[in-house]
C-alpha cells in the first residue's frame, strides 16, 4: 500500500477549519486574568487546539463519511483516491494518541479537555453512536469541540488548574450560539445527506426551517453574554457585543431570504461578527479577574 504525500495529509487535516479552536483557545488565554508566564504552553495549546485536536477531527470524519463525500465533494483526498487504502484511518488514529501525548504534558486539566474533545470527535463520525447522523446531537459535539473545549484549555493553560465560573459560563454560552454555526454548515452537504440518510437539521426541518433555527440558536446566547456582562458590571463590552449582534440580525435578513444561496456568505460575515464578539467578552472577563471583580 503506498504511502500518501505529505500535501495530501496536509488537505487530509484542513487548516482551514483549525481558525475556530485556536480562535476560541486565544479567547481562553485571555479570559484568564493572567500574564503569560510560559510561552510554550500557550504556544503546545494552539499546536493541540488546532492541528492536533482539530486536525485529528478531521481526518476521523473524512474516513468514516468517505461514503457521502464521495456525492458530495468526490474530489477529497479519499473518495479521490490520492490517500490510498486505510491511510485515512492511520493518520486519524496516530493523531489521535499524538494529541493526547502532547495533552498529557500539558496538566490534568488540558489532557481531560483534550480526551473529552477527541472522545467526541470519534463518537461524532464513527459508528456505533455516529452523532452526525443527528444533526441536533451532531451540531452539539462540534460546538462543544470548537469553540468550548479551547476556551476551557486556554483558560486551564494560563491558570494551572480549573478555570474561574465566569470563564466556564461564557464560554459554555456561546458553545450553544455554535450549534447555530453547524446548521448552516450543512447545507453545503444536504444533497449527499438525504441520499446517505444523515439527518441533518435541513434534512429534518427543511431549509428555510433550519435557517430560522441557526439565527436564533447564535442570537440567543449572545443575548444572555450580553445579560451576563451588564451583571457583572461591563456596560461597555455589553454594549459592543449589542451592536455585533444588531449587525448580524442585518446580514440574517439576507439569509433567510435564500438560505442555501447565502449560508456560505453568512458564514464568512456573520459568523465573523460572532467570533468577534467573543473576544470582547473575553476581554471583559480578563479586566473583571485582574480587578478581582466578585
Amino acid at each position: 500500500m503506498s504511502r500518501p504525500a505529505a500535501p495530501v495529509i496536509l488537505e487530509l487535516l484542513k487548516p482551514i477549519t483549525w481558525f475556530a479552536p485556536v480562535w476560541a483557545f486565544g479567547c481562553g488565554v485571555i479570559s484568564a486574568g493572567r500574564g503569560v508566564e510560559s510561552w510554550w504552553m500557550v504556544a503546545g495549546g494552539l499546536l493541540l487546539a488546532g492541528p492536533l485536536v482539530c486536525g485529528t477531527s478531521q481526518a476521523v470524519n473524512d474516513w468514516f463519511d468517505r461514503h457521502v463525500d464521495a456525492i458530495n465533494e468526490p474530489n477529497r483526498p479519499i473518495p479521490s483516491g490520492r490517500m490510498p487504502g486505510r491511510w485515512g484511518l492511520i493518520v486519524a488514529t496516530g493523531w489521535t494518541v499524538l494529541s493526547l501525548l502532547v495533552a498529557g504534558l500539558m496538566g490534568p486539566f488540558v489532557l481531560a479537555a483534550a480526551a473529552f474533545g477527541l472522545a467526541l470527535a470519534w463518537a461524532y463520525s464513527a459508528p456505533p453512536l455516529r452523532l452526525k447522523g443527528n444533526g441536533w446531537w451532531g451540531n452539539s459535539a462540534v460546538a462543544i469541540c470548537y469553540e468550548g473545549l479551547p476556551w476551557f484549555t486556554g483558560a486551564a493553560v494560563m491558570s494551572a488548574a480549573l478555570p474561574d465560573w465566569r470563564i466556564l459560563a461564557m464560554a459554555f454560552v456561546y458553545s450553544l450560539g455554535a450549534h447555530g454555526i453547524m446548521t448552516l454548515n450543512d447545507f453545503k452537504s444536504e444533497e449527499g445527506d438525504r441520499r446517505m440518510n444523515v439527518l441533518s437539521l435541513p434534512v429534518q426541518l427543511g431549509t428555510a426551517r433550519a435557517a430560522r433555527l441557526a439565527c436564533a440558536v447564535m442570537a440567543v446566547p449572545q443575548i444572555v453574554v450580553i445579560g451576563m456582562l451588564l451583571a457583572w458590571d461591563r456596560p461597555y463590552h455589553a454594549g459592543a457585543i449589542a451592536l455585533l449582534l444588531a449587525a448580524q440580525g442585518v446580514l440574517m435578513v439576507r439569509l433567510l431570504s435564500d438560505p442555501k444561496k447565502w449560508a456560505a456568505w453568512y458564514n464568512a460575515t456573520g459568523t465573523t461578527l460572532y467570533v468577534i464578539g467573543m473576544a470582547v467578552g473575553a476581554f471583559a472577563l480578563r479586566k473583571i479577574l485582574m480587578e478581582g471583580g466578585a
